[in-house]
């Protein structure tokens, strides 16, 4: 008997519980349609219905014998352990970012977010990342708030860009 639980089932089932949620959360969205008749669930109904059909087409696939390939990649070590330190920074940089969002705003919170990721990623060069992090924030912050029309929390900030 084949062992019938493995990581790439609980991949599947994540993708699918994930397009359910988005699904299940867009339908609380109420506006006008636009004058092209496509609202503002349009996009988030075709994200989250793609990924509840992708997500069983894997469960099944899953459940059927398919497997991921195995690395190829030539500067990876498949017996390596792990990196738990790399994995608790990472995963605890972006928990800071989502508590400290609305108190520091996006452009300082992202900036410190890319920062402090390229820091426990490992980057050489602290002042170019550090002027790269500001960079970002800020494109991203102008693109999303100036471009697309997104509320982005301005924190200390608010009102000055």
């Amino acid at each position: 008997m084949t062992r019938w639980w493995r990581p790439e089932l609980g991949l599947a089932i994540v993708v699918l519980v994930l397009g359910v949620l988005v699904v299940v959360g867009t339908l609380d969205v109420s506006a006008a349609a636009s004058q092209l008749g496509i609202g503002p669930r349009f996009f988030p109904m075709l994200v989250g219905g793609a990924m509840v059909l992708i997500g069983l087409f894997y469960v099944a696939d899953v459940l059927r014998g398919g497997h991921g390939d195995p690395e190829e990649s030539e500067d990876v070590d498949v017996e390596a352990p792990t990196d738990w330190r790399g994995v608790g920074l990472v995963s605890g940089i972006f928990l800071a970012f989502a508590a400290l969002l609305n108190v520091l705003g996006w452009i300082i919170g992202a900036s410190l977010l890319f920062f402090a990721l390229s820091l426990a990623l490992g980057t050489e060069h602290k002042s170019r990342a550090a002027v790269v992090a500001v960079v970002m924030g800020v494109t991203t912050y102008l693109l999303f708030v100036k471009g697309l029309g997104v509320t982005l929390p301005g924190g200390p900030l608010e009102g000055v860009i």
